[in-house]
């Protein structure tokens, strides 16, 4: 049995870097991420959906869904959570 490294599993399952189908998956992936990170700051800050979501502005189904990865959410509302959450969001651009 041929074992493989990561980032060759990936390549061969998913596709290639630069390519249509891996980069979708790479933001896929930031998505969840982002949710999974709002998730475990604001349980660490012991509050429900709804609390944040009162925080923030929002109801708390789009709290749910962020977490969840499952709707579109704006860049300005992310900010707005991990705001109220007293979390802070360190952005890295990368131009090629």
């Amino acid at each position: 049995m041929k074992s493989y490294k990561l980032n060759e599993a990936e390549d061969l399952l998913i596709g290639k870097r630069g390519t249509k189908e891996r980069d979708e998956y790479e933001f896929e992936l930031k998505l969840e991420l982002i949710g999974d990170m709002i998730k475990t700051a604001r349980k660490k800050r012991n509050l429900t959906q709804e609390q944040l979501g009162d925080l923030v502005g929002v109801k708390k189904a789009q709290i749910s869904r962020l977490e969840n990865s499952t709707g579109n959410v704006t860049f300005e509302t992310v900010m707005k959570i991990f705001d109220a959450l007293g979390a802070k969001l360190n952005l890295k651009l990368q131009i090629q």
